[in-house]
């Protein structure tokens, strides 16, 4: 690969790093693409300024594709700028100045948006739904409703590819595409989209998604599906409210297998589609569970879901939120067993009462009959 030239508008001796970056920009950025800027400003402080994607991705141990994808970001950020050739190879970059570079890159974004004002209106510009303009994608982040489930819809190919031309959707994309080893279908495409748009995911909250569902060794886009659509459902929109329900439904998962005895195997589908439907659709706590699947042993000397969601489904019914509702549920059983109990023997009694107490006759009347003939 060729080599890359690298600039730069700052003049410095030694590798300076601006507080502004610590402050304002190292605290956002991944971890990766960090190490890879102050990289690039160390070797400004060195004799020779010449490097190239492939020695960086060898000096971190990274693939090219990911010091692309730093290159990227800090481009998007307003902190460099990357000169190509015909081929689309990167032959320079120029570290801009901090202090001026978030102004210039807002500045550039207002530009955008003012130039597309007068084809969207402001109301049209809060909806990603119909995109017409860069205002569509940037509006649509500054400012989302709650999530909610709407339709689906089939988005055109131009709609895809102004889609992508967002820098944050396209690096989302890549994403994406690397963690499931190959390129996204239009089916998959749309199903991403359908979470931008309808869900009203963010990118770093869909990029949370995918991470998660690949740690628990889904790699199907239909099962991200449905888990975005619990987390729409459940009102999730950050990635902090995803990573505490994440560390609920896995202690649920574990709670769940201990207290029914399961060792030696994972949990299959059905068995997790259980455990959610007991964690987010009825609410209850891992208390409430944990007793079901005791009470479940009990019973039946064995793990069984289906018996463990037949007991949280009558709690469900009965508004048990819980251990007293429990205890009041229990109490009002024993009593209703108690008085079906009382009823079967007074009807037990009643067949023994004055007129029924003595030896019912037996006789077979035909049988008399007969002998009486013969005699």
């Amino acid at each position: 690969m060729a080599t890359i030239n690298l600039y730069s508008n700052i003049v410095s001796p030694d590798t300076v790093v601006p507080n502004i970056f610590i402050d304002r920009y190292m605290p956002l950025a991944n971890g990766e693409f960090v190490k890879i800027y102050l990289y690039l400003l160390r070797t400004l402080s060195s004799s020779d300024h010449t490097i190239s994607v492939s020695s960086i991705a060898d000096h971190f141990e990274q693939t090219e594709k990911d010091v692309m994808r730093a290159f990227n970001y800090w481009t998007k950020e307003g902190l460099l700028r990357i000169d190509t050739d015909a081929q689309g190879n990167v032959t320079g970059l120029t570290l801009l100045p901090v202090e001026i570079s978030r102004a210039d890159a807002a500045s550039a974004e207002i530009s955008k948006i003012d130039a597309a004002s007068t084809e969207v209106s402001r109301t049209d510009a809060a909806s990603i739904e119909v995109p017409g303009s860069n205002k569509n994608i940037i509006a649509s982040y500054a400012k989302k409703p709650a999530p909610q489930k709407q339709a689906r819809r089939e988005y055109s190919l131009d709609e895809i590819k102004h889609f992508r031309s967002d820098p944050d959707i396209s690096e989302l994309f890549f994403i994406i595409e690397t963690y499931l080893k190959h390129p996204m279908s239009s089916s998959d495409t749309n199903i991403i989209l359908y979470w931008l748009d309808k869900l009203k995911f963010s990118p770093e909250l869909v990029t949370y998604l995918v991470e998660y569902c690949i740690s628990k060794g889904h790699s199907s886009l239909r099962y991200m599906d449905k888990v975005a659509l619990g987390w729409a459902d459940s009102g999730i929109s950050t990635v902090e409210q995803a990573k505490n329900d994440s560390a609920a439904h896995s202690k649920a998962y574990y709670a769940v297998m201990k207290a029914l005895g399961i060792t030696g195997r994972n949990l299959i589908q059905s068995e997790m589609d259980f455990i959610s439907k007991w964690n987010n659709e009825y609410n209850f706590t891992i208390e409430l569970i944990n007793e079901a699947c005791k009470r479940t042993i009990t019973a039946t000397h064995q793990p069984s879901f289906e018996y463990t969601d037949t007991i949280l489904t009558n709690w469900y019914r009965n508004n048990v939120h819980n251990m007293n509702d429990v205890s009041r549920l229990d109490q009002s059983f024993s009593k209703n067993k108690q008085a079906a109990s009382r009823t079967a023997e007074n009807v037990s009694k009643s067949k023994h009462n004055k007129f029924n107490n003595f030896d019912q006759r037996t006789q077979d009347y035909d049988q008399l009959e007969k002998l009486l003939l013969n005699s």
